[in-house]
């Protein structure tokens, strides 16, 4: 295939990612009056937000009801206290949140108001005041269809079953820049002409999610692979990639198991791997009936593990046992909400007296000192039991398998406080830009992502305007990239006297050795044998990635991608362990000089937790020549000096001087 042959589209931006950050940017670039515009994307229905949830997802904003007291910089500091976040990224999602918010109530998302009107919340993860609110299970997946419907009546352009293989760019240094996307047409990769497509850009905003296909064990939907490994091949710096939340999952349909899922207290099940062999495992590991029911219970408020709830037999001991039983052992575990844990009966009937008295509280409030599980989840979140129905899922008779799995990237492209990284006129939103530092609220995330999308376009429209480019000079101007890339294309279907590369089992290794060595339980050696592991994968797949079959192009560029995010990833980690080692956020870190959090648990559960600093921020960036990491470590940049008299800002608005990079 010639490469003057390769379909080829022009603008001023394109947007690559149809999650509830990538629709709300090209939402966003349209209303600004940006409209060369386009959206590419693997599958308009894949992704995370589409496809993700928990009992009562969560949107975390400005508090919006009653009159306890809130402001935009207090809101940006409980943002900058969760550690390793800077202070102007902060102030721009809390300042940007009322904003965001408002948008999604106007275009239908149905989040819950009272009779006078106010947008009512409640606590969530590290919030000192009640900015949650919620649309129920499927918040994210409402999201995504009104804005879905919004990019539709705007006729936006959107490019379906295109994946990014290739980020294009131009210049060097600090002038590089970003110029659009190889993108291989999955609908059409059988044929060769029109196999890839290039999209010649103005500006790029990647909006791919978190590298979800890195992990074995995940909560991430199975559509969602990422694509940060893109980004990171052409050298884009990334921050706080040891920064990564882990929690309790069903696998079977993958879904978060939070919230009411445990304070409905349901039964812990270990099996052998055949399904035998069925016993209660949390019991011996706890001292009382009463300190097991209170982990349960607490685990629905304190869903993500943290090595901090693992001692003095807190919620977190139960992610760790969870773990232990699956990765360590081998065994299976499943929540059964059908009985009672053996915790919860005395002489085989329920005895509630047996419950701490916050959970006996909350079940009496919410009228459900019922006698099941079932029954307590029926009456508190009939909708958590709809969720797992419409999957083929009876909660009623069927045992819920389940794992500590990977759930949100804290880290990632790093940007500055308009989303634009270190290539100019490439901006990351969404999970994909690590806006997040250690402990960052929960819902925050859907927030930061509505945020992002509306900076980044306010800046592109003000900076970056100005027509796409020509193809024949793009296609002169990339040649070199563009023939590289078909050249691989071309190693991987003409047949070579060797077997084809089985992609899926090179995936499954992969995805095996960050569950084992890079998520909620790590350790200097493990991590320097999973470096190892992924060198001796990447040699091989170097060496050979011939897979004959076409329709196994997408896989192989998958699989390369996500060997680059894992290398950096772990070498992230291999850096944080020699200059720290602290357990902090949602991963323990193996620490000879430690304690473990009971005597009861095994060795590679020692640990510390004092000592963790969050004051500065872990930078890294990988070079695709040499095929090393270069690691930088930095403070946080702080929350920025009010700056509120009227006449002064107004000045500089009228003056066109508030959208600029003053870095």
């Amino acid at each position: 295939m010639e490469i003057k042959n390769i379909p080829f589209y022009s603008y001023n931006t394109i947007i690559v990612g149809t999650g509830a950050a990538g629709l709300a940017a090209a939402v966003r670039l349209y209303q600004l009056g940006q409209t060369q515009i386009a959206l590419v994307t693997e599958g308009m229905l894949m992704g995370t937000s589409r496809n993700t949830g928990s009992d009562k997802q969560t949107y975390y904003k400005l508090t919006l009801c009653g009159s306890e007291p809130d402001s935009v910089r207090s809101m940006a500091e409980t943002l900058f206290q969760g550690g390793c976040m800077d202070g102007d990224i902060a102030m721009a999602e809390a300042a940007g949140s009322t904003r965001a918010f408002f948008h999604l109530v106007d275009i239908g998302v149905p989040f819950p108001f009272n009779g006078n009107g106010e947008y009512i919340g409640y606590k969530t993860d590290h919030d000192p005041l009640s900015r949650g609110s919620s649309a129920g299970p499927l918040t994210s997946k409402y999201m995504t269809e009104c804005l879905e419907r919004q990019v539709r009546q705007l006729g936006i352009p959107v490019y379906d079953g295109y994946l990014a293989v290739k980020l294009l760019t131009e210049g060097a240094g600090e002038d590089r820049k970003a110029a659009g996307i190889l993108a291989l047409d999955t609908k059409c990769s059988s044929e060769e002409s029109p196999r890839f497509a290039v999209f010649g850009a103005v500006n790029t905003i990647w909006a791919t999610g978190g590298e979800a296909g890195m992990y074995q064990a995940s909560v991430y939907p199975v559509s969602q692979t990422g694509g940060m490994g893109v980004l990171l091949q052409e050298g884009a710096v990334a921050k706080n990639l040891t920064e990564s939340q882990f929690g309790i999952a069903s696998v079977k349909f993958r879904w978060n198991l939070s919230g009411t899922f445990q304070q409905c207290i349901p039964r812990y099940l270990s099996t052998d791997p055949q399904g035998g062999d069925e016993r209660e495992f949390l019991t011996e590991y706890f001292d009382s009936p009463e300190q097991l029911l209170n982990a349960i219970f607490l685990k629905g408020y304190q869903w993500p593990f943290d090595p901090r709830k693992t001692r003095e037999q807190g919620s977190s001991m139960i992610d760790l046992l969870v773990y232990q039983e699956t990765v360590l052992k081998g065994r299976r575990v499943f929540l059964d909400f059908s009985k009672n844990p053996a915790a919860l009966e005395e002489n085989g009937t329920v005895s509630f007296t047996r419950l701490p008295e916050v959970a006996r509280t909350y079940l009496e409030n919410s009228e459900a000192l019922l006698e099941t599980p079932i029954q307590r989840l029926a009456r508190m979140n009939p909708s958590a039991i709809q969720v797992y129905k419409t999957h083929h899922i009876d909660l009623y008779t069927e045992y819920l398998e389940i794992a500590v799995c990977a759930q949100h990237n804290n880290g990632g492209i790093a940007g500055n406080k308009w989303w634009e990284t270190s290539i100019r006129h490439l901006f990351a939103v969404g999970e994909v830009n690590g806006t997040h530092g250690v402990y960052r609220p929960g819902g925050s995330a859907l927030n930061a992502g509505q945020v992002g999308a509306i900076r980044a376009s306010q800046y592109i429209t003000r900076n970056y305007p100005g027509e796409g480019p020509e193809k024949e000079a793009f296609f002169k101007c990339h040649e070199k990239e563009l023939e590289k890339e078909l050249c691989f294309a071309r190693e991987a279907l003409e047949e070579s006297g060797i077997s084809p590369l089985d992609v899926k089992e090179e995936k499954q290794q992969l995805g095996l050795r960050m569950t084992r060595y890079g998520a909620c339980i790590r350790s200097d050696k493990g991590i320097g044998q999973a470096l190892k592991e992924n060198r001796e994968q990447w040699d091989r797949f170097q060496k050979n990635h011939y897979v004959g079959n076409p329709a196994e192009l997408k896989r192989l560029y998958q699989l390369r991608q996500l060997l680059v995010s894992q290398y950096v990833y772990l070498s992230a980690m291999k850096d944080y362990g020699e200059r720290s080692g602290i357990s902090r956020g949602s991963y323990l870190v193996y620490h000879g000089e430690g304690t473990l959090p009971d005597p009861r648990l095994e060795e590679v559960f020692r640990n510390r937790t004092e000592g963790a600093d969050g004051s500065v921020i872990q930078e890294i960036s990988y070079d695709s020549q040499k095929q090393a990491c270069k690691v930088s470590w930095r403070p946080v940049r702080p929350i920025p000096k009010e700056d509120i008299w009227f006449e002064n800002v107004w000045k500089r608005y009228r003056e066109d001087r508030i959208i600029k990079n003053e870095e």
